[in-house]
């Protein structure tokens, strides 16, 4: 397979950076026609799906900022005549940059701004939670009450999961689903490609099955954003909320019918392996990092040199760590140190005690958890009910409250931190997209679409117009960032009957929430497995074999949403 070239980010922001210098002088000269914006802003949604895609990578925060300042430069030139902003910015350069730039709600029309800091404050939230090992103790337990039955656990979990991805940030969930499920899956000595397959369909469980609501998903955020009053949480209980339970019915099946009837013999487990949530909780205490064993031996690799491959070979088996040393031959100090460090021991004595004391820890701070959706649901219900509060304080609270149960750990909390920030930046590169889109949208672009839009509907073809939208969706969040693909499409619908908007929404939501699964690059969630799958099952995983593998359960979903939008068209023209 062939090696990623990486090319400098910063010379090709500084060769945008030339080219916006380059529009400004010209169009200073010369007008430009609107569609100017409309192209620039394709390319550089192009240039992002191809240098994400190809052998040849640019940074995406390089080209998106770079993208973003040639847009800048020629709307600066166009500054449309007869436009409401430049009939603003007339009246005063001062007031007209407080009030776009400096103000939330001229933020949050320019680049999602309440959106974007509710997403901030949501990584930093579930950050906070998932070092309480909250999922890790919940999928013990229920691997237990069904005394090791394998398929129905991982089903339970889905569930559990995709309830959790309305609410909370979906590229968090699909972090922790994927380690729960890799550590149940390898006790039951599962084959890699059943491995991979449960990666993968863990995009599919915290996008479509996780749409029921809009908090979770970026997209939905958009969307609602752009659609505010005639989108509400009612709505998406109305409309999402069938497609993801259906969604969810497929999932489930699909993962059944590959795990089959295969079980984890609890009787047979040791020590660090019934205690996953203590262990993986002393782990963050005393290092600051926390590992699967997969992830513990390929940090690994070099020191263990040619015994790596055979021992992650062996823990794919179902071996554990200690085992899986002990089977390879690794030399008996080697070994010791390695589990020393794992294990966050020296001895099997120590161990049984610190998992005792950590326990009571870890309890305490999964209550101070629990306890802090208190003050996060009760502001969304409130911004529910009142829009004049914005959305972002409601994370902020509960990150706050949650914090309260780690703070005495001082390793624990940077690696909150650690994995917030590094969450966060997969959504960084969108500000510029966002901006790009809202200068569009001043061109009178999107008035052209619903245009089209609107005489679509008074034909009679709003159930095609909606099929449509459905597949377009779709087609194009597999091949570009879903963000973009919902904050596109919903500016079109404004000016239609709120049924046409509901019935249009509903298409889109679905179609970019199963597009954003069907590639390596569609969602930031997809991102997230595919690097999972390359870092610690299969370093030659291709784009190819996703696809291959992702495509039927993917069509399956996409048969049944269509039925829904189909009967949803029916029932709204009766």
């Amino acid at each position: 397979m062939d090696e990623t070239v990486e090319i400098s980010g910063w010379k090709f922001f500084l060769g945008c950076a030339f080219a916006a210098g380059g529009m400004y002088l010209l169009g200073s000269t010369v007008s430009f026609p609107g569609w100017v914006v409309a192209l620039e802003l394709l390319l550089m949604i192009l240039a992002l799906f191809i240098f994400g895609s190809i052998r040849y990578r640019i940074d995406k925060n390089a080209v998106s900022y770079g993208g973003g300042l040639v847009i800048l430069a020629t709307f600066w030139t166009l500054w449309w005549p007869g436009s409401a902003l430049r009939a603003e910015g007339a009246s005063g350069l001062g007031p007209f940059v407080h009030r776009h730039f400096l103000t939330l709600h001229g933020l949050d029309a320019l680049v999602h701004a309440d959106t974007m800091l509710f997403i901030l404050g949501l990584t930093l939230f579930v950050a906070v939670i998932s070092q309480t090992r909250l999922l890790e103790t919940v999928s013990f337990i229920v691997l237990r009450r069904f005394q090791g039955r394998l398929a129905v656990t991982v089903a339970v979990i889905a569930g559990l999961v995709a309830a959790a991805s309305g609410v909370l940030d979906g590229v968090s969930m699909i972090g922790l689903m994927i380690r729960t499920l890799v550590i149940l899956l390898l006790l039951s000595k599962v084959e890699d490609e059943l491995l991979i397959y449960a990666v993968m369909v863990s995009t599919v469980v915290t996008t479509v099955c996780g749409m029921w609501l809009a908090y979770g998903e970026p997209p939905n955020l958009i969307m609602k954003a752009n659609l505010y009053p005639l989108l509400d949480d009612a709505f998406f209980l109305r409309y999402c909320l069938p497609a993801a339970l259906g969604s969810y019915c497929i999932v489930a099946w699909n993962l059944s019918k590959k795990i089959g009837l295969r079980r984890v013999e609890m009787d047979k487990l040791d020590i660090f392996e019934t205690h996953a949530a203590d262990l993986r909780f002393l782990q963050a205490m005393r290092h600051g990092e926390v590992w699967t064993p997969l992830e513990f031996v390929a940090e690994h690799r070099e020191s263990l040199g040619a015994l790596a491959d055979p021992l992650l070979e062996r823990m794919h088996q179902g071996m554990s760590l200690g085992e899986a040393l002990v089977s390879v031959g690794v030399p008996e100090e080697r070994k010791r140190l390695l589990l020393d460090e794992f294990l966050s021991v020296e001895t099997e004595g120590e161990l049984e005690e610190a998992l005792e004391a950590v326990s009571r820890q870890r309890v305490r701070a999964q209550t101070v958890g629990l306890l802090s959706f208190i003050p996060f649901i009760g502001l969304l219900v409130w911004h529910a009910i009142d829009h004049r509060l914005p959305l972002f304080p409601a994370p902020f609270a509960g990150f706050l409250v949650a914090l309260a149960g780690i703070w005495g750990h001082a390793k624990m909390r940077r690696l909150a931190f650690h994995e917030a920030k590094h969450e966060y930046a997969e959504y960084l590169f969108l500000f510029p997209l966002f901006l790009g889109i809202s200068f569009l949208s001043k061109t009178g672009f999107f008035d052209q679409l619903a245009a089209l839009l609107r005489d679509g509907v008074a034909s009679g073809a709003a159930i095609r117009l909606a099929l449509g939208q459905f597949a377009g969706a779709t087609v194009l969040s597999a091949m570009l960032d879903n963000n973009v693909v919902a904050d596109f499409a919903a500016r079109a619908l404004h000016g239609l009957d709120v049924r046409f908007v509901h019935l249009f929404a509903m298409a889109q939501i679905a179609g970019y929430a199963a597009g954003g699964c069907w590639t390596h690059i569609g969602s930031a969630q997809s991102v997230v497995a595919y690097a999972f799958i390359h870092r610690e099952i299969d370093a030659g995983y291709t784009p190819i074999r996703w696809i291959k593998a992702m495509t039927p359960v993917l069509l399956e979903i996409c048969l049944f949403i269509a039925v829904l939008v189909c009967a949803e068209g029916w029932l709204m023209g009766r």
